[in-house]
């Protein structure tokens, strides 16, 4: 499980469960377990202003320069 944080605040914004190596460039939404963030129309921000990413769908695809996530990765076979 990992927990997505705001770069600029620090704050908490989802928590999620990655499963498989890679980068934190989609976070789909079937797997966000708590979502604290703010929905303005298709874009997520952190209760702070801050844009994390936009909603695609099914997934949310993620600015880079806006969060970081503390935590462990599920790698499955």
């Amino acid at each position: 499980m990992l927990t997505i944080k705001c770069g600029r605040c620090k704050r908490k914004v989802f928590r999620y469960l990655k499963i498989g190596k890679g980068q934190v460039l989609r976070c789909y939404k079937s797997r966000i377990a708590r979502d604290f963030s703010i929905r303005e129309r298709a874009n997520v921000r952190c209760r702070c202003g801050n844009l994390i990413g936009v909603d695609e769908g099914n997934w949310i695809k993620m600015r880079r320069s806006a969060f970081f996530h503390t935590g462990t990765k599920v790698n499955r076979s």
